[in-house]
């Protein structure tokens, strides 16, 4: 019996030290394919050297989201104080450093992809609606059983919430293949999936390497990230430490309360957020806190 072995690696976010280790631990498993499920640049300060790599090898890349929030910069469709407000430093940052190759490359890719070795795995960065549109362990069946009835595939893999899964739904499958570069689901290994396909049934394996995390740190500073990311910046490096998102909790704090999203306002923002709460937790807790502040202050 012959099995065909696909590997998909996604959310990179420009983290060259959580790749080489996924890498490494694919050379001890080699794979028939590789599929690059979007976001390689990012959310981290080496977004060209990533693309190198993945270009490197030929393996196929489906779009992220970041991929368009960047291309959108490079080719000037951001409003205008974008260009000025500190919130946008780090992304002014990340495409400035890319080259004019890396965003031809990036606007070429597609929003889906089958696989080569089984056509029976669809993969896309969110959904086959949109790659911002996030699968993860909170979405009911029923959400799944609707988007999936409108697919012939056997297996979607998908991966932009950063937090891996694998739910089977009747003879289908959903899996999201997690994060290399920047976990959510508080393991800060780097994250990607395995899947295995015998003739008629798929298996899947979600995979959680270790890496140089220090190194990554260090890079963010060596390569002039912090300096120039500010407040964007400071949150990546909290996200990347606690394998939690930081930067949107904190970006909707500082809308919520009516301030500017500044470095000085970390502080009190953690005095509210936990990150090992669900976000949409805290959502509702932020919420009834600005609620709260607005009964007391008569407003």
């Amino acid at each position: 019996m012959t099995t065909h072995r696909v590997a998909i690696l996604a959310d990179i976010h420009g983290n060259m030290p959580a790749l080489r280790a996924v890498l490494e631990d694919l050379e001890r498993q080699p794979p028939d394919e590789i599929l690059i499920g979007g976001d390689l640049v990012g959310r981290g300060p080496q977004g060209s050297a990533v693309v190198a790599e993945i270009r490197s090898h030929g393996w196929p890349c489906v779009r992220g989201n970041h991929e368009d929030y960047l291309l959108a910069f490079h080719q000037n469709r951001v409003p205008e104080n974008w260009w000025l407000e500190p919130e946008w430093s780090a992304a002014r940052w990340m495409a400035a450093e890319l080259s004019a190759a890396d965003f031809v490359f990036l606007d070429s890719l597609e929003m889906t992809m089958t696989a080569v070795s089984a056509p029976g795995l669809l993969l896309t960065h969110g959904t086959p609606r949109s790659h911002s549109e996030g699968l993860g362990p909170w979405t009911t069946d029923d959400k799944l059983k609707r988007l999936l009835a409108a697919l012939d595939h056997k297996v979607l893999a998908c991966a932009h919430t950063h937090r891996q899964m694998s739910r089977r739904v009747a003879a289908q499958r959903v899996v999201n293949v997690g994060s290399v570069g920047l976990p959510f689901n508080g393991d800060r290994r780097a994250q990607y999936a395995v899947f295995d396909w015998d003739g008629s049934e798929w298996t899947t394996r979600l995979r959680q390497v270790e890496y140089d995390i220090d190194e990554i740190l260090r890079i963010y500073d060596t390569s002039g990230f912090s300096a120039a990311g500010g407040v964007t910046a400071d949150l990546l490096r909290l996200e990347i430490t606690h394998a939690s998102p930081f930067l949107v909790p904190f970006l909707k704090w500082s809308e919520a309360l009516g301030v500017s999203p500044t470095t000085d306002r970390i502080e009190p923002f953690l005095d509210l957020y936990d990150p090992g709460e669900p976000v949409q937790e805290f959502f509702i807790r932020l919420e009834a806190s600005v609620l709260d502040h607005l009964r007391r202050s008569g407003r």
